[in-house]
């Protein structure tokens, strides 16, 4: 079986700046890889093409089984619907709908809205006594779980996600991480972005770029397990 994603000599070009440079890269179907290196090292970058929301400057890109270069704008809108769910830093809430309404609105982009689903959802990552708050009314760990929610809603075959815990504190961290942690081991392929060596030994493979171009590759000096609350 092909992996998830394959990356074969990828560059992405800003002008003459090379914010990735000749990468290579599989990811196995359920797999978790991070992604680390210094700011400017084409982390993002690498996410956003991914995503289908930028196109290469050259290479191959390929996720389950779709050559992204390939797709038009409708068919790449199609493949972020269908296939991939984002998590950010930035929360990007609409902040005049609540909690429940901002899972259901990402119901409607792709389909039809299903109120008890989004309810369930928004149950698995614990906020089943938050769904009429507005993002104003969340804490930051809270709304990053929305944000969770949001992402998982349509059933995605890969999560993105890029400094999810970058602007949490230990506890909040902890309870996103949880969360990562339980889809893994449910088969959800992860690739997550942190500068964060905390985060990156929970997964299966950390990949370190520098430059634009893959600098290291590897299982995490000590990867741990984290122990998953219910």
């Amino acid at each position: 079986m092909a992996p998830l994603i394959e990356i074969d000599d990828l560059s992405r070009r800003f002008g003459r700046v090379a914010a990735l440079d000749g990468v290579s890269l599989a990811v196995e179907e359920g797999e978790w890889l991070v992604v680390m290196g210094p700011s400017g090292s084409g982390k993002t970058t690498l996410l956003n093409l991914l995503a289908g929301l930028d196109r290469p400057s050259a290479g191959r890109l390929a996720v389950a089984g779709s050559e992204l270069s390939a797709l038009g704008p409708r068919e790449l809108a199609r493949f972020r619907r269908e296939t991939v769910g984002l998590v950010f830093q930035e929360f990007h809430l609409i902040p005049y709908l609540t909690a429940l309404e901002n899972v259901m609105l990402a119901q409607y982009v792709h389909s039809l809205t299903d109120r008890g689903e989004a309810v369930e959802a928004l149950a698995r990552v614990g906020l089943e006594e938050r769904l009429e708050h507005l993002p104003s009314q969340l804490s930051g760990g809270e709304k990053q779980r929305l944000c969770v929610a949001r992402a998982l809603i349509n059933h995605p075959r890969l999560i993105l996600a890029d400094e999810p815990t970058g602007n949490l504190d230990e506890d909040n961290e902890r309870q996103v991480l949880e969360i990562f942690t339980g889809l893994h081991r449910r088969g959800q392929t992860l690739v997550l972005v942190t500068h964060n060596p905390e985060v990156a030994v929970l997964a299966d493979r950390v990949v370190r770029l520098e430059h634009g171009r893959v600098a290291a590759a590897g299982v995490a000096a000590e990867k741990r397990v984290l122990q998953v609350v219910h």
